[in-house]
């Protein structure tokens, strides 16, 4: 059974997350509004929220970053995320389990 944050499509796996920038560090807190709660060390200006995101996915799901693509949410706390590539559901909800 896959998580309500998670959804395989025909091109990736797209994950639902809210983001809470500013926080002491990153990491997975927990669900929040059927998405993944990750806080963010960097602060929410000039897309380094963002981009801390992604490298930290990258080094956490180990897939090269140019497999992440944000598909929505850039200026907001929700965002959506595609991955594709070798990764399985399975192993992205072992990694990033709280």
């Amino acid at each position: 059974m896959m998580p309500i944050w998670l959804k395989q499509t025909p091109t990736g796996i797209v994950l639902n997350l809210h983001c809470q920038p500013g926080a002491k560090l990153t990491k997975v807190v927990g669900l929040h509004d059927g998405c993944l709660k990750i806080s963010l060390q960097a602060p929410a200006l000039e897309n380094r929220a963002n981009e801390m995101l992604l490298s930290w996915l990258s080094k956490r799901l180990r897939v090269p970053q140019k497999q992440i693509q944000l598909l929505s949410g850039q200026n907001s706390r929700v965002k959506r995320l595609e991955i594709w590539g070798s990764i399985t559901p399975e192993q992205i909800v072992e990694a990033l389990s709280p």
